[in-house]
């Protein structure tokens, strides 16, 4: 009932918010656009996975420790609740009953002490933000740099796991990226990032930031990772920025002695977005275990051409592996459809939840 209307409900949940608890508008940055785009795909995962308890309950756990770093408090929760349960009854219409409306006060209920529970177990062992200082950024062509920062405090994270990122220009805007490598012994994390059309933070980063910047790091998230794995083989598979996590993967996968084979295909529309070819080859010459496949699907030129999906089909199967896809949501729908007909294992096919609230490229 509500979900074609859930743009418009969003906007007047937070008008009602910010209305009646104006003590929590600063927490929230100027422009709410993105803010009520995640707010929509959480509640609307929350509603997918409520015959799903387990993975429920991982998804509410992630929002609660992802929600320090804005200063949530266990007092702000009621406020969300009373708003939040009043703009769907009021967008749900005569739909609202009294058994409609209590089953959701409940929900909201589970959903709000699996968040608290697992903040505060958070809170005693680590901090809501991490400092970073940036210490090396370098141009990669195609509107991408890389961008190295020392965190002032140890960062626990595994490759292939996500992290968000505030910018001193842009207060309470958080975007998420992937480290390009994994954990290092001196603490740095290098991200990959791509300035988006209209993105403020990706902008700021590339175009903007420098040596001496102070960035804020939240916590690590994200289950794509090399213990996930079961098979010896693994297939990797990036498109654009997406190469950040598998690269970390390839470097853990070298950092563990090399026990896994790796299939690495990497695309892009046109040869000149085909960044980081060069890197993946020399890290190939050192590792023997590790082959390196160039597609190209919009420009004719030497190698393999055709989308990541075709490509894909024509180098399986692709059954005994272990399959980690990272790029484009499209392509990663594509090629796990691809990969599924073709014999591939769903639990086996690794990838970040593009319905996550996590995911915003900007």
């Amino acid at each position: 009932m509500v979900e074609p209307l859930a743009a418009e409900m969003t906007v007047y949940f937070y008008a009602i918010l910010f209305a009646r608890y104006p003590e929590v508008r600063p927490m929230f940055p100027p422009g709410m656009d993105a803010q009520r785009g995640r707010l929509l795909r959480a509640l609307l995962r929350i509603v997918d996975l409520v015959d799903d308890p387990e993975n429920l309950v991982r998804f509410c756990g992630h929002l609660g420790r992802d929600h320090r770093k804005f200063g949530t408090l266990a007092a702000h929760f009621p406020a969300v609740g009373e708003c939040l349960l009043a703009s769907l009854a009021r967008y749900a219409g005569p739909a609202w009953t009294a058994d409609i409306a209590a089953a959701w006060t409940k929900a909201y209920g589970v959903v709000a002490d699996v968040m608290i529970s697992a903040a505060e177990q958070d809170e005693a062992v680590r901090p809501a933000v991490w400092p970073a200082t940036v210490v090396h950024r370098a141009p990669r062509g195609n509107g991408i740099a890389e961008i190295t920062v020392r965190p002032h405090m140890p960062y626990e994270y595994a490759a292939g796991q996500y992290v968000s990122v505030e910018t001193p220009w842009w207060p309470k805007q958080w975007r998420y990226y992937s480290p390009a490598n994994a954990p290092r012994e001196d603490g740095t994390v290098t991200l990959h990032v791509r300035a988006v059309a209209g993105g403020s933070v990706s902008n700021a980063l590339v175009h903007r930031s420098a040596v001496g910047d102070v960035l804020q790091l939240g916590p690590p998230m994200g289950d794509m990772v090399l213990d996930a794995a079961v098979f010896r083989d693994l297939l990797c598979v990036a498109g654009g920025t997406g190469l950040a996590p598998i690269r970390a993967l390839v470097e853990e996968v070298a950092r563990r002695g090399g026990h896994h084979r790796v299939d690495l295909f990497l695309g892009a529309r046109t040869g000149a977005e085909l960044y980081g070819v060069d890197d993946m080859l020399r890290m190939a010459q050192r590792h023997h275990w590790l082959t390196i496949r160039g597609a190209v699907s919009h420009e004719y030129i030497a190698g393999i051409r055709g989308s990541l999906p075709d490509v894909l089909a024509e180098y399986g199967p692709w059954y005994q592996h272990d399959v980690y896809l990272s790029g484009p949501a499209p392509m990663v729908v594509s090629a796990s459809e691809m990969l599924t007909r073709n014999g591939t294992s769903p639990e086996r096919i690794h990838h970040d939840p593009f319905e996550t609230p996590v995911l915003s490229m900007s």
